[in-house]
């Protein structure tokens, strides 16, 4: 006959304990990874604000043929430009106050020398000086316009 004795009863209790231990240890592991991918989401959206990106304006002229200062012969100037504006109130503003917005240019291309448009640096400088003349207000109770950039379409010196 077999008698069972203290030492064999106590082994299934170590396999209980131990079971118990891995179980909560599980527990715990998923419980902690839960809250980690939880609080990164909550952080990616708090750090990165959803923007929606702006797409440009941009106010095509009809193209301005004019008169250069020449000491040799007769020579021209065609060029295209394109407004890109910061806001659709400036559009607005460029397209009422158009017959203003191409004489200024005009007043600005007209009697050039030829040889001050030969370059890139020569176009980026006239680029900058349209901007400058469009972005002053085009009437009195009017605020400064918001041209952001002069765009050549066309540039031809002949």
């Amino acid at each position: 006959m077999a008698t069972i004795t203290n030492d064999a009863a106590a082994p299934p209790k170590k396999n209980k304990l131990g079971l118990i231990l891995i179980v909560l240890t599980a527990a715990l592991a998923a419980a902690g990874a839960a809250y980690y991918f939880t609080s990164m989401r909550t952080a990616k959206a708090a750090a990165a604000p959803v923007s929606v990106p702006e797409t440009p304006i941009f106010v095509a002229l009809d193209p301005f043929t004019v008169n250069l200062q020449a000491e040799d012969r007769d020579r021209f100037l065609h060029i295209g430009v394109t407004l890109k504006v910061a806001d659709a109130k400036t559009q607005a503003q460029i397209v009422q106050y158009l017959p203003e917005t191409r004489s200024r240019i005009l007043g600005l291309l007209s009697n050039r020398d030829p040889n001050s448009l030969v370059t890139a640096d020569d176009k980026n400088k006239l680029a900058a000086e349209i901007l400058k003349v469009v972005n002053k207000p085009l009437a009195i109770s009017q605020p400064p316009q918001h041209v952001t950039n002069v765009l050549f379409t066309a540039f031809v010196v002949q």
